[in-house]
């Protein structure tokens, strides 16, 4: 069972949200990287929390990820699967394969979305001339993104206007939902990466991190077939962010 719940410094714990024998369910804070790396320097890292305060079947495997399913970038906040034995690991692997694990988040975009429900499909791949950027390129590997725009939002000091939009990507390609937003001209707030560095520092000031969170995760239970649906609300400092915005009509 878990342990230890509250702040690790200045940076939120994960939080279980859901567990029995087979699977647990974390709300991953953004700001810690999901997998363990030589490269994460004093990153807070999911991997190495699980490890340190967990003891089911596979917590302490490295080659299973300490039963860690799939990931989300640094930057993202929210639902995480992690799997406690090998057998539950490899049942929910294969669905997220067979694209059965229905995934969905919220982001806050740049400028007002239309038509305001549509789907992004372009290819995405590593930048040949950025290994650590990944874009729209001929020949990557096929994305599709759903979406549909929840509210619009003014900036309560000019002109510039924001969409809050659920998102449901049909694939899983690292970046794929900054990705497809920035190549469609509207990329994500607060996305230091995508966004251009002008923009991504004017979002900064009133609004702290990447706005991209996590909030939905539906999948067959590994052991009992059952389906599953977890879902968690926007966390504070994106809740306050929208705060400051002006809704529009």
């Amino acid at each position: 069972m878990s342990k230890g719940k509250g702040k690790v410094g200045n940076n939120l714990k994960p939080q279980v949200i859901y567990e029995d024998d087979f699977l647990l369910v974390l709300d991953k804070p953004s700001g810690w990287i999901t997998n363990s790396a030589l490269t994460v320097g004093e990153t807070p890292v999911v991997q190495d929390f699980i490890f340190n305060n967990f003891d089911f079947e596979i917590a302490k495997n490295r080659d299973l990820r300490s039963g860690i399913v799939h990931r989300l970038d640094k930057d993202t906040s929210g639902l995480l699967l992690v799997a406690k034995t090998e057998r539950a690991f490899r049942a929910l692997q294969s669905q997220f394969k067979r694209r059965m694990v229905e995934k969905r988040y919220l982001a806050l975009v740049h400028q007002k979305l239309e038509p305001e429900e549509g789907e992004i499909k372009a290819p995405v791949g590593r930048l040949p001339w950025n290994r650590e950027r990944f874009g729209v390129l001929p020949g990557g590997r096929e994305a599709f993104t759903k979406y549909k725009v929840l509210k619009n939002f003014k900036h309560p000091e000019n002109a510039d206007t924001f969409s809050l939009v659920e998102l449901a990507p049909k694939t899983g390609r690292t970046h794929q939902i900054r990705i497809h937003f920035k190549y469609v001209g509207h990329p994500l707030v607060s996305d230091a990466f995508y966004a251009g560095r002008k923009t991504s520092r004017r979002d900064l000031v009133w609004c702290p991190r990447l706005f991209l969170h996590a909030f939905f995760l539906s999948f067959n239970h590994p052991q009992t077939s059952k389906r599953l649906e977890i879902k968690i609300d926007i966390p504070a400092d994106l809740k306050k962010t929208l705060d400051f915005l002006v809704e529009l009509e």
